[in-house]
């Protein structure tokens, strides 16, 4: 968005010296004129601010235009990579195993420490541990064009949040593997999610188009009372508490197609890796 010019410098340096053929780089500006870019790095300034998702999506467009990719890796502009063997490891990953669709990063912040929230498991368990899982860090992951190809992109609708979580259902659902590597590590400063304007309406608002679009009918009401349930245990600020339920019922009142849930295999595989659908 234009704002962490020093940040996204030290972030495109950190990936041009990364071991093997270099990558293709885009940088997309969200609605903003975007700094001077080092030599190779391409600048696609988008007119407008579309979201997460959406210039994710734009960005893969970009790189099927002009690429020719295998394999895209997504870095949030105030992310550095400390090591240089990071897109080697990603590569050598996706070539061991046809089946694997996404990869995603582990983010530590200044001391080295990841934050619950960038544990994809509940609770947050053992960041240090490998493995595979049932979603995706946002800030920091790579994802196989075959997939993008096979499940679609991501919902622009969402704007901000859950996009991820609704990518990675369709990605199981069409049989590839998701898996969280903590040796891919993104530097990231320590943050809230809170922090954001839109964060809790967009909470609210998308956990109910998730289950809507992905979910078994049965299943549904059980996710989100599980999740406002959560919501109010964990004593947001009230202005945060009435955005999210504002968002939640704007969920409910407003579509978001198209309602494709996944099978009851998926879910039966989501329980087995550790995390049903419901939570």
């Amino acid at each position: 968005m234009g704002d962490r010019p020093r940040e996204l410098q030290a972030l495109v340096e950190s990936v041009q010296v990364q071991e093997g053929d270099p990558a293709a780089v885009v940088v997309l500006g969200q609605g903003v004129r975007l700094p001077g870019l080092p030599d190779g790095v391409a600048a696609v300034e988008l007119p407008e601010n579309l979201g997460i998702p959406g210039g994710r999506n734009a960005g893969v467009r970009w790189l099927r235009e002009n690429g020719g990719v295998d394999v895209v890796v997504v870095l949030d502009d105030d992310g550095l990579l400390p090591r240089t063997d990071t897109l080697r490891i990603v590569r050598e990953a996706f070539v061991e195993n046809p089946r694997l669709g996404v990869v995603s990063f582990r983010i530590v912040d200044e001391e080295g420490l990841s934050q619950r929230r960038h544990v994809p498991r509940l609770g947050g368990a053992d960041p240090a541990l490998s493995g595979p899982v049932t979603t995706f860090l946002g800030g920091a992951h790579a994802i196989r064009m075959d997939v993008i190809d096979q499940v679609g992109e991501f919902p622009a609708q969402f704007f901000y949040a859950h996009e991820e979580t609704d990518f990675a259902w369709r990605a199981l659902d069409a049989g590839w593997e998701i898996g969280y590597r903590a040796d891919l590590v993104l530097r990231h400063p320590r943050t809230e999610a809170s922090r954001h304007a839109v964060y809790y309406r967009n909470t609210g608002r998308n956990r109910v188009w998730l289950a809507k679009r992905r979910l078994p009918a049965v299943l549904v009401p059980i996710y989100l009372a599980t999740w406002a349930a959560y919501t109010v245990v964990q004593r947001p600020p009230l202005s945060g508490l009435r955005a999210w339920w504002g968002g939640f019922f704007e969920g409910i009142r407003v579509p978001c197609p198209p309602r494709r849930p996944i099978r009851w295999q998926t879910v039966w595989k989501m329980t087995r890796l550790g995390r049903p659908p419901v939570i």
